[in-house]
């Protein structure tokens, strides 16, 4: 059971939340017709800081924003985080407020700026115990981490902890996911390089075949969940782009084969890196050829704060809603770099069947979930200012 005077602050904001929602909601249609791709964001931060109606803030990571919502008399700030970036995708939903310049939020960041909205404007009449931060980040989706940024920047010297909230259509409609320790997976991307002997495709015996190297890798290469992990924990291995040839007759001398993997335990991010030299190494050189293997190292898994989750969660059931401790994903967020400096809390609202998914031209939650995530956001800083 959640303390009274906890919670008699937790219905004082929801009531204020629910009078914010017009705003909100606006303020979601207007940036979800107006997507901006990663280092591109200046514009949304604009329209967010002026909704929130604080200042504008100050700037961390380029086209990112810091905003100080409201005051409090103790020490350790607690900062909410959203996402601004949109993906270079085609709409094809039939919102009347769909984007039309070939970008899209199509990973709920537009509904994670409406709740932040919504919460911040709440908070104006509150009178809460540590300072509330808004944290609009940039650069979530692009391998150019805004995240890393911030933390690089030490914006966040004076925080206590980060909380966020992400729409999950794995989950259940309105069910909430906030589970204690890594939800998210490390990722590192991988290039893997193979060369051969080039020549006419009619005279096979006189090529070593860099593309049927490169086919047995990728095929190999599931050996690292299969063998190489253990498989309670897991890995992923995906190969998502083959580039080889000019030619339907010509064999081409190098095929090259890029991809992510991803774990949740440092201990198997090492194991995978060695695992997938080895493979490509040893598979090419079966072939008669070579293999380059060049990795580029993403952001960490996501580990969620133990204490923060455990007291959110209660939080969230005495509202009324649905959670689950459960929810973990081979997705990977960069807000795991708040994570490893601070204690950090990221919490999942599922939106079910709400188009294709993440990532998807249809995906569209509804508006009723602006409500489910500040709900969120709400408890996660009410958990971080407990105990």
């Amino acid at each position: 059971m959640v303390s009274t005077v906890s919670m008699s602050l937790v219905d004082a904001w929801r009531e204020g939340v629910r009078r914010e929602l017009g705003v909100a909601v606006a303020l979601r249609h207007e940036v979800h017709e107006r997507p901006q791709l990663s280092g591109d964001e200046s514009d949304t931060a604009d329209r967010v800081t002026a909704a929130i109606g604080r200042g504008p803030g100050r700037s961390v990571a380029r086209t990112g924003r810091l905003v100080e919502v409201a005051g409090g008399p103790g020490p350790g700030a607690v900062a909410l985080r959203t996402e601004l970036d949109g993906l270079p995708l085609v709409e094809r939903t039939e919102a009347a407020w769909a984007s039309r310049n070939g970008l899209m939020h199509a990973c709920g960041h537009d509904v994670h700026m409406a709740a932040v909205v919504a919460v911040a404007r709440a908070a104006a009449s509150l009178e809460l115990p540590v300072p509330l931060l808004a944290l609009l980040q940039p650069r979530e989706e692009g391998a150019d981490s805004g995240a890393r940024d911030v933390v690089a920047e030490a914006a966040l010297a004076d925080v206590s902890a980060v909380v966020a909230a992400h729409v999950q259509p794995r989950l259940p409609a309105g069910v909430v996911g906030v589970t204690p320790g890594a939800v998210n997976a490390a990722i590192d991307e991988f290039t893997v390089t193979v060369r051969g002997q080039g020549g006419h495709s009619g005279y096979p015996h006189t090529v070593t075949d860099s593309v049927l190297a490169l086919a047995s890798i990728v095929v190999s290469l599931q050996q690292l969940g299969a063998r190489r992990v253990d498989p309670v924990v897991g890995v992923a291995c995906m190969v998502n782009q083959l580039r080889a040839g000019t030619a339907n007759n010509v064999v081409p001398e190098s095929a090259v084969g890029s991809g992510t993997v991803r774990t949740m335990r440092e201990e198997d991010r090492r194991q995978a890196r060695t695992a997938l030299a080895e493979i490509a190494s040893h598979v090419a050189e079966a072939h008669g050829c070579t293999a380059d293997v060049r990795i580029a190292e993403g952001g960490p898994s996501l580990v969620n704060d133990e204490h923060l989750a455990t007291r959110a969660f209660l939080l969230l059931e005495e509202m009324g809603h649905p959670v689950t401790a459960e929810f973990r994903s081979f997705g990977s967020d960069d807000f795991a770099h708040y994570c490893a400096g601070t204690r950090g809390l990221m919490m999942f609202v599922g939106t079910g069947d709400a188009g294709g998914g993440l990532h998807d031209a249809t995906f569209l939650p509804a508006d009723d979930y602006v409500a489910t995530v500040a709900d969120a956001l709400v408890a996660g800083y009410c958990a971080a200012v407990s105990g």
